[in-house]
């Protein structure tokens, strides 16, 4: 694949995927009786539902913005642990397959806008040093006269 084909993949992927974060989130810290039915079957207090919410909020965010990487590898790993978990309570409440395994699918969702994003990054770098550009990392070097 060129490298711009794997680019606009990775956005079109990860915007897919924060805005259903994002919808997923506003539902949870408004704390819609759908979510509220859930927490009550999976064992959680209530509350745990706003904090839930906010933080698939605060991810969907961090997932499209491109000025802070470091927060952006925070999103992914808090997506993770969030769908991770999802799936060892839904085992725990003893739900039909289905139901425990289907936040593996957006599991895999996020890994494949991860490593997109990934392939893409480097890509973009490997082609900036084939077109002599100065590396990224040597950006703050001052070259002597």
């Amino acid at each position: 694949m060129k490298p711009k084909t794997i680019h606009r993949l990775y956005r079109a992927v990860t915007v897919l995927f924060a805005a259903l974060l994002l919808m997923a989130g506003i539902t949870e810290a408004v704390a819609h009786e759908s979510g509220k039915e859930i927490m009550r079957h999976l064992g959680y207090p209530e509350h745990v539902l706003h904090v839930i919410g906010v933080g698939k909020i605060l991810a969907a965010v961090a997932l499209v913005q491109r000025r802070f990487p470091t927060v952006r590898e925070w999103a992914y790993a808090g997506v993770t642990f969030n769908l991770l978990g999802a799936c060892v309570a839904r085992a725990a409440a003893g739900d039909s397959a289905g139901l425990i395994l289907s936040p593996l699918i957006f599991l895999a969702v996020l890994f494949a806008s991860y490593f997109l994003g990934k392939t893409s990054e480097r890509l973009r770098r490997d082609g900036q040093r084939a077109a002599g550009d100065q590396p990224l990392v040597a950006a703050h070097v001052v070259r002597a006269a």
